[in-house]
C-alpha cells in the first residue's frame, strides 16, 4: 500500500527535527564538558567573623597564641604520621595523620536535598566524614545531623568494591558494608558507614565579584560517621579532605579538575588590633581556574613519599638578609651533603598550620643569624611560644627572608616573618620544632601568594598575589 506524499514528507520532517535535536543535545553536552573551566569555594579562617569559632572577646595576642599552640599539635601528629607506617594490621585502627586543629573552613551541602552545614577543609587529611544519624555516639554541633535516610542520592558503599579498598582503613563488621575507623592522636575517633552522595558547593567568582552559582559533585566517597567522639568542636561537622591520597576529595575529581586545584589565603592583620575584613574570604580553586601563569610564577617538585596524604617539598636554603644558610634536618646532615642531597622532600607546605616550623638545629643557625642582624632590644615572651622577640619600638628594619626550594626562590612578606604579637613585642613568626620535628612550611607564609597544586605533572608553584582582590 502507497503512503500518501504529504503524510510521508511530514514524517520526513519530523525524523530530521528529532535528529537534529537529539545532535543538538550531544554538542551542548559536550560543550559544557569542555568548556568546564572550574569552581572555586570560600574558605573561612576559623577567626573570622563569618565563621562559627568566631569569638569577638578574645584577645588578639590569644588568638595568636590559640594559633600557635594549634601549630605544634598538628605539627606532632605530622611527625608521628611519618614516622610510624600504617600497615596492614594497623591500619583500620589507628591514624595519626591529622588532629583535629585546623584554621580553614568550608561550607558544604550534602545529600538530596542538599543539607548545608560547616567542614574542616584539610590539606593534612584524606577522608572526608561528617556526622550522621542515627548515632550511637556523637559530640554535640549546632547544625543538624546528616540523615542519610532523607537523602535520595545516598549509597552505601560494599566490603569487596574498589571503593572500599581505597579508603584503606576500613573493617566489614556488617553484611556487605564497608566501613571505617579513624582513631586520631589526640584520642579523638569517628567510626561509620563508607558510602556515596552528591555534594553540593555555592561557587563564588572573586572577592570583587560577589554572584554566586552552585556545583553538584555526584557519588563522591564519604565516611557516614555514626560514633564520633574527642575534642571535636561543635562548630563543624567534620572533614574535608584534601590530601594527597587516592581517596581524597581531590583525587576523587581527577576527571573534572585533572589534578589541579590552588588557594589564595587573605593576611590576617597580626599587628594590633588582629581583625579580618568581614566582607573577604580566602579562596580555594579548583580545575582550568587553578591553573598559575605568568612570568612571576615560581615552580618547584612536589615530591612523592610516604604518608601520601602529605605534599613534601625540598627545601635548599634559606637566606637571611643576603646571607645564605643551608638547610639541613639534623646535626648529622651537617657534615653530610651527600646525605641531605638524598634527603629529597624535607618539608610539608599545609595550610592547616599557622607557623613555619623547622628543626631544632636549622632554627638555631636561623634564629643566630637573624640576631647578629638585626638592631634592637631582646624582649621576652612571657607565654614562651615564641623564642625571638624584640621591643617593637626598638627595631627599625627586620632582614628580608627568602626560603629557596628547588627550582623556586619565595621570599617571605614581612607580615609573614615577624609581628607584633602583643604590645610593643615584636616576634619571629618562624619557630623551633624539636629535635626530630618534622618541618613545616605554613599558612602564613603563604599568604597573599596564589599557591597552585599540579598533581599530574607533581608541581607546586607560587604567585605572589592581593588575594583580597583574587
Amino acid at each position: 500500500m502507497k503512503m500518501n506524499s504529504k503524510v510521508f514528507f511530514l514524517l520526513s520532517i519530523l525524523a530530521f527535527l528529532s535528529l537534529s535535536q537529539l545532535a543538538l543535545v550531544s554538542c551542548r553536552k559536550a560543550k559544557t564538558n569542555h568548556d568546564f573551566d572550574g569552581f572555586t569555594l570560600d574558605l573561612i579562617h576559623r577567626d573570622s567573623p563569618l565563621s562559627p569559632y568566631y569569638n569577638p572577646s578574645i584577645t588578639p595576642s590569644q588568638r595568636l597564641r590559640d594559633a600557635c599552640h594549634r601549630s605544634f599539635s598538628r605539627a606532632s601528629f605530622f611527625t608521628k604520621a611519618s614516622i610510624h607506617p600504617t600497615t596492614p594490621s594497623n591500619r583500620a585502627i589507628q591514624s595519626d595523620i591529622v588532629p583535629i586543629p585546623a584554621e580553614y573552613l568550608m561550607k558544604i551541602s550534602i545529600g538530596t536535598p542538599p543539607r548545608e552545614t560547616f567542614a574542616i577543609a584539610d590539606t593534612g587529611s584524606d577522608l572526608t566524614w561528617i556526622q550522621c544519624t542515627p548515632c550511637t555516639e556523637c559530640f554535640d554541633q549546632i547544625f543538624p545531623l546528616f540523615n542519610p535516610r532523607k537523602s535520595s542520592t545516598y549509597k552505601i558503599i560494599g566490603c569487596h568494591s574498589k571503593q572500599c579498598e581505597a579508603v584503606g582503613q576500613t573493617v566489614c563488621v556488617r553484611k556487605n558494608v564497608c566501613q571505617y575507623e579513624m582513631h586520631y592522636g589526640d584520642n579523638s575517633y569517628s567510626v561509620g558507614d563508607i558510602a556515596s552522595e552528591t555534594f553540593t558547593f555555592a561557587s563564588t567568582t572573586s572577592n570583587t565579584n560577589k554572584k554566586v552559582h552552585n556545583i553538584s559533585i555526584p557519588q563522591v566517597i564519604f565516611g557516614c560517621g555514626h560514633d564520633n567522639g574527642g575534642t571535636f568542636n561543635n562548630f563543624t561537622a567534620g572533614i574535608v579532605g584534601l590530601g594527597g591520597s587516592k581517596v581524597s576529595f581531590i583525587k576523587q575529581l581527577d576527571k573534572q579538575i585533572k589534578g589541579k586545584f590552588s588557594y589564595c589565603l587573605i593576611p590576617m592583620d597580626l599587628s594590633l588590633p588582629f581583625s579580618f575584613d568581614p566582607n573577604i574570604t580566602s579562596k580555594i580553586n579548583f580545575g582550568p581556574k587553578a591553573v598559575l601563569s605568568g612570568p612571576n610564577v615560581l615552580t618547584t617538585p612536589i615530591i612523592r613519599k610516604y604518608p601520601d596524604t602529605f605534599y613534601y617539598l625540598h627545601l635548599k636554603s634559606v637566606s637571611v638578609g643576603g646571607k645564605k644558610l643551608k638547610y639541613f634536618k639534623s646535626s648529622q646532615l651537617m657534615s653530610s651533603s651527600a646525605a641531605a642531597d638524598k634527603d629529597l622532600g624535607n618539608i610539608i607546605i599545609d595550610s592547616g598550620t599557622t607557623l613555619t616550623i623547622v628543626p631544632e638545629e636549622f632554627y638555631k643557625k636561623l634564629e643566630s643569624t637573624l640576631v647578629e642582624k638585626i638592631k634592637g632590644k631582646r624582649k621576652k615572651d612571657p607565654s614562651n611560644y615564641f623564642p625571638l622577640c624584640y621591643e617593637t619600638k626598638s627595631v627599625v628594619n627586620f632582614p628580608k627572608i627568602v626560603f629557596h626550594f628547588t627550582d623556586a626562590d619565595v621570599e617571605l612578606l614581612p607580615m609573614s616573618t615577624f609581628a607584633e604579637v602583643d604590645e610593643n613585642l615584636t616576634c619571629l613568626l618562624i619557630v623551633n620544632g624539636g629535635v626530630d620535628g618534622l618541618a613545616i612550611y605554613g599558612n602564613l607564609a603563604q599568604m597573599n601568594f596564589l599557591v597552585g597544586y599540579d598533581l599530574v605533572n607533581h608541581k607546586l608553584s607560587f604567585l605572589p598575589t592581593d588575594c583580597t582582590k583574587h
